[in-house]
């Protein structure tokens, strides 16, 4: 079995954020960037179906800075291959559809039969990645999905829908599957352990392009404007006098 996982870099949310001059986007060169943890849930996922069934397990990643860390991890972690998706400048890549794009074209020129990506993006949560990609592949697509066990010549799954209905599925390969959540916690690596993958494997190369426009273009962007404050009320009493000031009462 060969698992593709497409993955991306996204902001650290944990740290400041800041705009480019032109306000229409995250600073690359001031804002911290790490692997998306939806993806690093695919990744563990195609490790342990790889452990369970044998197979090989692929990283994707669109080139850019620090992408070469996550994808030397990645063959720290246990991935069989890495390859860095060259071509135009992807700084500018906004929302998954070219997203989508850039990496089907790309596995339409690999041999697969799984897709594991994570289940959404924590830089956009629209969840359409996996969606995306199934139609651009013609694909049957399951998303929210855990659990994953390989049986045979089909692949056992947990989809979850609204309310914490869960569902018992079973796909036939080659599919895509959007990862909620591993079987286990994502595996650590040293960083001398990556240290020494950087001096012994190699990173593929694989250029794409994508020549459609996107459909949107970001406009403008903005910090949350702050508030002036709020005021602590002693008691009940004391807010039934605001209420009454405000002619709510």
């Amino acid at each position: 079995m060969h698992i593709l996982v497409p993955t991306k870099q996204v902001p650290d949310l944990v740290e400041e954020l800041f705009l480019d001059d032109d306000g229409t986007a995250l600073d690359p060169d001031e804002c911290d960037y790490k692997l998306n943890e939806f993806d690093d849930q695919a990744l563990e996922e195609a490790l342990l179906l790889k452990e369970q069934s044998g197979g090989t397990v692929t990283v994707l990643a669109l080139d850019g800075d620090g992408v070469n860390k996550v994808l030397y991890t990645a063959l720290a972690k246990g991935a069989d291959r890495a390859i860095k998706l060259t071509g135009p400048e992807y700084t500018d890549v906004q929302g998954n559809l070219p997203l989508a794009k850039l990496y089907a074209a790309a596995m339409k020129r690999l041999d697969y039969d799984l897709v594991l990506t994570g289940v959404q993006g924590v830089d956009d949560r629209d969840g359409q990645l996996g969606p995306l990609l199934g139609a651009l592949l013609g694909l049957p697509c399951v998303c929210v999905a855990t659990g994953i066990e390989a049986d045979g010549d089909t692949v056992a799954l947990h989809k979850e829908y609204a309310g914490g209905l869960m569902a018992s599925l079973r796909v036939t390969p080659p599919a895509v599957l959007g990862i909620q959540a591993a079987r286990q916690t994502p595996r650590y690596v040293a960083v001398s352990k990556v240290r020494q993958v950087q001096q012994t494997a190699t990173l593929e190369e694989l250029e794409v392009d994508d020549p459609t426009p996107p459909l949107s273009k970001v406009l403008a962007m903005a910090p949350p404007e702050t508030g002036g404050g709020a005021t602590t009320l002693a008691d009940v009493d004391a807010l039934a006098d605001v209420l009454r000031d405000k002619g709510v009462i």
